[in-house]
């Protein structure tokens, strides 16, 4: 049985002027899918097993290549972007044929020449073609723990939830909107710390080090914003979380832990509505 999207050893029924005919041993068809001239290896005869890919070709006829893709049905990997159009964007799978990835299949806009994490299906029409949609396709069974560190790519963003990221391509993380700071966008490969692990297996996780770790950091930055501000920052533990993000990029959190740790090394004190620097 041929199967689509899949690297598979097939039997050569015949040869032609364009090339081979192949299908697996077990099959009665003898019409078979085409492997072109210039992939047959040399010496190939009726009989050989070949070891191809099987795709569909401009014209949606199956077809077969010695060439291995970068995805392969079932899989996901990092593909860039070589064309964006209204319907969609093709991209680059190591094939002669451009990979599609529908419009309805992406997560935002997707930018040309930008890797993004997709995996490999086959639509309503019989083919193969990429989606962003990989929530369902990732496994809740990481072998990580609390505090490890982890690589992933993002491959969704909600701002009411925070970034989605397929740990190791392979597992369900997330970076919850209380921890996702900075300027990431889809396709980012991000390095990231174990914040929890979830009932379910999922991960939580956050872009920042651990709390008493960050401390020093974070006070630095306000200190840099007090001089920038003459001194004054109108900012306090009483500030909205959305406040204090959106002045200092960070959480109100981290925020009230380098304020104290200023005020207890003497280099800040409070006044009305904010912080002010003491020189």
């Amino acid at each position: 049985m041929i199967e689509l999207g899949k690297i598979q050893k097939l039997e050569v029924l015949r040869e032609t002027s364009i090339g081979v005919y192949l299908n697996s041993k077990d099959s009665s068809d003898m019409e078979g899918v085409l492997l072109p001239q210039k992939q047959v290896p040399e010496g190939t005869k009726v009989g050989d097993e070949i070891e191809v890919f099987i795709y569909k070709d401009s014209k949606d006829r199956l077809i077969s290549t010695t060439r291995t893709p970068k995805i392969t049905l079932g899989e996901m990997a990092p593909l860039k972007v070589v064309e964006t159009t209204k319907i969609g964007a093709f991209l680059d799978w190591g094939l002669e044929k451009d990979l599609f990835l529908p419009f309805n299949e992406q997560n935002g806009r997707v930018k040309k020449d930008k890797e993004y994490l997709v995996a490999l299906y086959i639509d309503k029409s019989n083919r193969l073609c990429a989606t962003m949609k990989l929530y369902s396709r990732l496994s809740s069974e990481a072998p990580y723990k609390e505090k490890d560190i982890v690589q992933g790519i993002i491959y969704d963003i909600r701002p009411e939830v925070g970034a989605f990221v397929a740990v190791d391509n392979e597992y369900q993380g997330l970076i919850p909107k209380a921890e996702f700071f900075g300027q990431y966008s889809c396709g980012d490969r991000i390095q990231a710390r174990v914040s929890k692990v979830k009932e379910d297996g999922k991960l939580d996780l956050s872009l920042r080090k651990e709390a008493y770790m960050e401390i020093e950091t974070d006070a630095k930055v306000i200190l840099d914003k007090l001089e920038a501000n003459g001194g004054e920052l109108y900012l306090n533990d009483k500030s909205s979380p959305e406040a204090i993000y959106n002045v200092m990029k960070m959480s109100k959190a981290a925020f009230k832990r380098a304020v104290g740790n200023l005020l207890k090394q003497g280099k800040i004190r409070f006044i009305e509505n904010g912080i002010e620097l003491i020189k």
